[in-house]
């Protein structure tokens, strides 16, 4: 039979000795349990989970909510950087996300982790705007130039039905940090005509804990980044952010609290966490660092990514060693580092 990436590299980091040994193993791939049969090696002792949000909007819970999330949209405190400008008078602050929101594009996407994409595709809503604004960002038409198209909630409760109408496995809104009180808005919406899948929240990490915490029970799967462990790294590739460490630890401990592992049935994730994590040249990310507070902060049965396929993209070429691409022998490392913190479910 043949192995998972997963065992594939358990395996060979038992059985070989020296680095240089296994540099032909593993491959740099851009996308988790790419060779894994769905659902393989996960979680898989509990049935579909009664999705929690129709229940919320019944009850008048998820009303409360979205109110809630308007209260920090002007001033604007939706993120950690505070900006507290007036974003219902068109005032915008680091996003450039300012009364409205854009759409950059939506439909099945089939480059998640397998968990996520099933055999039908994620169903994937991709924002225009980005709190983080990465100076490395392979989307940076979208998150820092803003390409998208002007859509309202109306709208964005229909993209959320067709998506599950193309039988998409859920709903994945990419990088929503920044819009929430909309997106609860067009949620409850498509809730009315008959939204059933499960809602997965796609992003940085870069959250304040009161607002993950006003999302129990809302999002099913959350799908954050965990991009850098020291401060100082975070603030010069991030336009200044150096608090992004400390939230997005508290963020993802909240979210972890909320849904616990991902839990996986018939190769398709119902809900829990899977985290991110971006190996980049010269462990700019803290990858050692990483690995051991997901082990010791989460416990060994997390599921991460540990992604390989940095490229220099945007203004990476202005910040060596941002300047080049991840070398296998870096990434052997990532995977070391891994498996030494004593993780069970990294790929």
């Amino acid at each position: 039979m043949a192995l998972s990436r997963r065992e594939f590299v358990k395996g060979s980091l038992m059985a070989v000795g020296t680095a240089a040994a296994t540099l032909g193993g593993f491959g740099l791939v851009s996308d988790v349990f790419a060779s894994d049969a769905p659902g393989e090696g996960a979680d898989q002792n509990e049935g579909p989970r009664r999705l929690r949000y129709i229940d919320l909007e019944r009850s008048g819970e998820l009303a409360r909510r979205e109110e809630a999330l308007w209260g920090l949209y002007s001033p604007c405190r939706l993120c950690p950087r505070m900006c507290n400008v007036n974003r219902a008078a068109g005032e915008s602050g680091a996003c450039t996300s300012a009364s409205s929101f854009r759409v950059a594009s939506f439909g099945p996407h089939f480059g998640e982790e397998a968990p996520l994409r099933g055999s039908r595709g994620s169903g994937t809503i991709f924002f225009s705007h980005c709190n983080l604004l990465c100076i490395f960002c392979i989307n940076w038409q979208i998150a820092h130039r803003g390409d998208g198209r002007e859509t309202s909630p109306a709208e964005l409760a229909n993209m959320m039905l067709d998506l599950q109408r193309r039988g998409c496995h859920n709903i994945n809104l990419v990088t929503p940090s920044h819009l929430l009180p909309h997106l609860i808005g067009a949620l409850r919406l498509a809730i009315a005509d008959g939204l059933h899948i499960p809602l997965l929240y796609n992003s940085s990490g870069y959250d304040p804990l009161e607002v993950i915490q006003l999302l129990d029970g809302i999002v099913d799967v959350y799908l954050p980044d965990f991009k850098f462990q020291d401060a100082e790294v975070a603030a010069r590739f991030t336009q200044g952010a150096p608090d992004y460490p400390r939230h997005a630890a508290a963020a993802i401990k909240e979210m972890h609290r909320q849904v616990g592992n991902l839990n996986i049935v018939g190769g398709i994730a119902q809900h829990g966490l899977l985290i991110r994590h971006l190996v980049m040249p010269e462990n700019l990310g803290g990858t050692d660092k990483f690995v051991r507070w997901v082990a010791s902060e989460l416990g060994p049965d997390t599921h991460v990514n540990i992604m390989s396929q940095y490229t220099p993209m945007f203004r990476a070429n202005e910040f060596p060693p941002l300047d080049r691409r991840l070398t296998q022998a870096e990434f052997t490392q990532a995977m070391y580092w891994a498996h030494d913190a004593g993780l069970h479910n990294f790929h």
